[in-house]
């Protein structure tokens, strides 16, 4: 527990902190001017001053003068309304002296009157570790991707997450913003779910008229973010005559609006996400090499479920512990139910298992406590593909049965890919298209 001053003059927002603050478990006392914060020093001593920069009687830095003469010396937070000002203060403080900008968020004052470790590294809830705030797991290549994570927050790189579908990749990211503590949001964007008409738009932003139906300005995804995170989800489906356009931004940190004529500076960390191989996008034509290379300054590549079976077990149980709070019930595993979760594969990774547990809640009897799993994990899309894989050839089928069988097949493993598809194969893109015209099968691929 901490003794803590905070000196602004703002009472609203004096309020607010104070509750903040007595909520993480400190005490707190206030003052609204440089005067009365001399008089709390007179007979007290504090662990912590938050301290506003501007003060109807002066600089809040006159404050720490005021400290020095006196010989006392707690820890200097300022609290200043804008990201310039904070920057200034920077270079004529000491490096001890914290810095924060208005409007506050619990985080931020946990941050610093908690220590990131306790805030951000490692949060324990219901018994279970989240590292940087949401990550599940103590395996071993969970403990390398922590420290990659920890790593690549203590600079500006631009990161690539690398993993299979379900495997956690937003989340990821969520961590890597947090543990970097950036002052700007994080802002989300998934480029595989946007138009060719629409993506330069969400990315960039547009003015008044440049398009039909732009009927007001419009910021773009990298204007949100600035001084923050910008998460661009299935970055690789992005259209590749649009890739010149992102690389421009990447190389200047500026922006020019659809319809616009005037170049915005911009300052977020990128962090890209793929489903896609290395392989799969070296050979591709999926996304431009320069373009990887400004993404991938630091690639990570997230472990899949199956390689982390032993975090199965924490992940059932957080997972159902949220579905209690929710819904106010009691459930819990018996130890044979979970050693059945972590036998299976997880093909889907965390999102499967997220939804096999979900499903299991809605089945089982509220006014128990016993979850009742179902009889077969497999979810239809797992089902399905593995049939797929395992039907034999069988004596009296047609060579057009098999070969329909085979395309289909190889299809679902490269999620639709004809490109890569045809590669597999063994024959062109255009022989692949006039085999799916020939089976009717072409439709379920567009």
């Amino acid at each position: 527990m901490l003794d803590i001053l905070l000196v602004d003059d703002d009472v609203e927002f004096s309020d607010v902190v104070c509750h903040i603050v007595e909520f993480l478990g400190h005490n707190v006392s206030t003052a609204t001017s440089l005067k009365e914060a001399h008089q709390w020093f007179e007979n007290n001593t504090f662990d912590h001053v938050l301290l506003d920069f501007m003060l109807p009687d002066g600089s809040g830095l006159h404050l720490l003068d005021h400290l020095k003469t006196i010989g006392q010396s707690p820890k200097i937070t300022l609290i200043s309304g804008h990201p310039s000002v904070k920057g200034i203060l920077a270079d004529m403080c000491e490096p001890n002296v914290g810095h924060l900008l208005k409007p506050l968020q619990r985080e931020d004052l946990e941050l610093v009157l908690n220590g990131p470790k306790k805030a951000v590294k490692k949060a324990k809830s219901g018994g279970i570790t989240r590292h940087f705030g949401g990550l599940i797991g103590e395996s071993e290549p969970m403990q390398k991707l922590y420290n990659m994570i920890e790593r690549v927050a203590k600079t500006n790189a631009n990161v690539m997450l690398m993993g299979e579908s379900g495997a956690g990749k937003e989340v990821v990211a969520q961590a890597i913003h947090n543990a970097s503590q950036c002052e700007g949001p994080l802002v989300a964007s998934n480029c595989g779910a946007l138009s060719k008409e629409l993506i330069g738009s969400e990315l960039f932003g547009h003015e008044k008229g440049a398009f039909t139906g732009a009927i007001a300005r419009k910021e773009g995804v990298f204007e949100q973010s600035n001084n923050g995170t910008l998460f661009l989800d299935e970055v690789t489906e992005m259209p590749i005559d649009m890739q010149p356009n992102l690389l421009r931004v990447l190389e200047t940190k500026k922006v020019t609006r659809v319809g616009g004529n005037r170049e915005i500076p911009t300052n977020c960390r990128v962090i890209s996400a793929t489903n896609r191989s290395l392989t799969d996008l070296a050979q591709n034509n999926v996304i431009r090499e320069d373009i990887y290379f400004r993404l991938a300054v630091f690639p990570i590549d997230i472990p899949p479920l199956r390689d982390r079976k032993e975090d199965v077990p924490l992940l059932a149980k957080a997972f159902l512990d949220q579905l209690n709070d929710e819904n106010g019930t009691a459930f819990s595993w018996t130890a044979a139910q979970l050693k059945e979760l972590q036998s299976y594969e997880w093909p889907g990774n965390v999102r499967e298992l997220r939804h096999a547990i979900h499903r299991a809640f809605i089945m089982s009897d509220p006014q128990t406590s016993d979850i009742i799993l179902p009889d077969n994990l497999e979810s239809p899309f797992s089902r399905v593909n593995n049939q797929a894989a395992e039907k034999p050839v069988s004596a009296g089928q047609t060579i057009e049965e098999v070969e329909k069988e085979l395309i289909h097949a190889t299809l679902d493993k490269v999620q639709g890919n004809k490109t890569l598809a045809a590669q597999m194969l063994g024959i062109s893109t255009k022989t692949l298209y006039n085999r799916l015209n020939a089976y009717g099968g072409i439709g379920e691929y567009k």
